[in-house]
C-alpha cells in the first residue's frame, strides 16, 4: 500500500543524541550547541580576610571565556560528503580523519578503534554486499556533526538472499584539540531502544532475515529515505503504465485487458516482456475509481511504444516522486486492504507527515492467485 505524503523536514530531522566524548545538551528537535562544552566548574575555598582581594582577582581570571573553536567544522562537513559515499567500495574511507581510539557504537556493535570499525567494514562487505546512500551532512554542535544516510544489503550466506534496509543519522563527535573524529554513534528510525546492545536492534535485523520471494522481474526503481517500525518513505523514479478501469482495489477485472497489450494486443503486435507489480490505484477516499496497471520495462519510452488495440486501454507516464509503502503478505481481501491503508495513513499522521488522498495495491503475482502477495 502506497500513500504519497507531503514530507515535513521531520522525517529528514536529525535525531538528538549523546556523544561519546563529551558532554552535551540536548533539547527536542534539532540539537543546539552545547553553549558549555568546556566549561569547569570553580570551587569556593574558604580564606583569610587579608587575602580575600586577591582571591576574587584571582577569580576573575579564572572565569575568562575559553577561546573560540579552531576546528574547521565547515571542512570537515565537506569531507565527509566525498569521503563516506565511498563507505563500502574499493577505495573505502579515510582511517586518517579518525583518532585512534575512535568510538564506533550501533545498536548491535561497538569498537573503540579505528582498525576495529575497519574490520567491521570488510566483513560487511563480504557477508551482505552493502549498498551506502548519503542523504546529507550538517553541522550539529560546536564539535559535532550529524549524517543522514540509507543502507540497503543482502545477505549472501542465505539461498534466498533476503534483502536488509536500515535508515537512520549518525552523530560524529570531533576532538577540538586535532580536528579528528572521536566518536561516531548510529541511531536506526526503526527502532526506539539505540543503545548498545539493543535487543530490539538485534530482532529488527532476523525479522528482515525471513524467507519471501517476489518473481525475478524488473520493477520501478526507487531509493528508500526512511525506513521506520511500520513503513517505509521512497522516492520512485519515472515509470510508464499499460492501464484500464478496474472494479474494486483488491479486484481482478481489467487484469487480462491490460496482460493483453504486452502479450502483443497492440498496434504492432509487439510482446513486451513481463515486469512486476501489477498496480490498482484508487484515487478517492471511497475507492470507487480505481484502475488497474501494469508496469512496463524502464528502457521504453512512451513516444515509441506501439498504440494499445482496445480503446479502454491507455498508456501512461508515471512521474514518481514521494510515497510510504507498508508490505504484507497473504491474500489482499478488500476489507484486509482498506485495514492497512488505515494503518499505514495513522502511522504517517501520528509521525507528522500529511499523506494525500487515494492510494495504491502493489501485488507481485497474478491478480487471480491467492497467496504470496505483497502490499507496498
Amino acid at each position: 500500500m502506497a500513500t504519497a505524503p507531503h514530507l515535513s523536514t521531520q522525517i529528514l530531522r536529525p535525531i538528538p543524541a549523546a556523544c561519546v566524548s563529551f558532554r552535551r545538551l540536548t533539547t527536542t528537535g534539532l540539537p543546539s550547541p552545547p553553549a558549555a562544552l568546556f566549561k569547569t566548574r570553580k570551587e569556593t575555598i574558604p580564606l583569610p580576610n587579608q587575602k580575600l582581594k586577591w582571591a576574587r582577582k584571582s577569580s576573575l581570571v579564572d572565569r575568562s571565556s575559553p577561546p573560540k573553536p579552531t576546528v574547521d567544522v565547515e571542512g570537515l562537513v565537506s569531507f565527509l560528503y566525498d569521503d563516506l559515499p565511498h563507505l563500502f567500495d574499493d577505495q573505502g574511507i579515510d582511517p586518517t580523519a579518525y583518532d585512534d581510539r575512535v568510538k564506533f557504537r550501533d545498536p548491535i556493535t561497538k569498537h573503540d578503534t579505528i582498525s576495529g570499525y575497519l574490520l567491521n567494514i570488510s566483513l560487511l562487505k563480504v557477508l551482505f554486499r552493502p549498498l551506502f546512500q548519503l542523504h546529507w551532512v550538517k553541522q550539529t554542535g560546536s564539535y559535532e556533526i550529524t549524517t543522514r544516510w540509507t543502507m540497503v544489503m543482502k545477505f549472501m550466506l542465505l539461498p534466498w538472499k533476503p534483502e536488509l534496509a536500515f535508515t537512520g543519522t549518525s552523530v560524529m563527535g570531533i576532538n577540538p584539540e586535532n580536528g579528528k573524529f572521536c566518536s561516531h554513534v548510529d541511531f536506526w528510525d526503526s527502532i526506539e531502544h539505540n543503545e548498545y546492545f539493543s535487543l530490539e536492534g538485534l530482532w529488527d535485523v532476523f525479522r528482515q532475515l525471513r524467507f519471501y520471494k517476489t518473481p525475478d522481474l524488473e520493477t520501478p526503481r526507487y531509493q528508500i529515505l526512511k525506513r521506520t517500525a511500520n513503513y517505509e518513505v521512497r522516492k520512485y523514479t519515472p515509470f510508464i503504465v499499460v492501464e484500464t478501469n478496474g472494479d474494486k482495489l483488491s479486484g481482478s477485472t481489467g487484469f487480462n485487458a491490460v496482460a493483453g497489450y504486452i502479450f502483443g494486443k497492440n498496434s504492432t503486435m509487439e510482446k513486451i516482456p513481463m515486469t512486476t507489480p501489477v498496480f490498482t490505484q484508487a484515487l478517492d477516499p471511497e475507492f470507487s475509481e480505481v484502475s488497474i496497471q501494469i508496469v512496463l520495462p524502464m528502457d521504453k519510452v512512451i513516444s515509441s511504444l506501439p498504440d494499445p488495440s482496445q480503446e479502454t486501454v491507455n498508456l501512461r507516464k508515471v512521474e514518481g516522486g514521494i510515497a510510504a509503502a507498508l508490505k504484507f503478505s497473504g491474500k489482499p481481501t478488500e476489507d484486509i486492504v482498506r485495514e492497512k491503508e488505515k494503518a499505514l495513513r495513522s502511522s504517517l499522521i501520528i509521525d507528522g507527515l500529511k499523506p494525500k488522498m487515494g492510494c495504491l495495491l502493489a501485488r507481485y503475482n497474478d491478480p487471480g492467485r491467492t497467496w504470496s502477495f505483497t502490499m507496498v
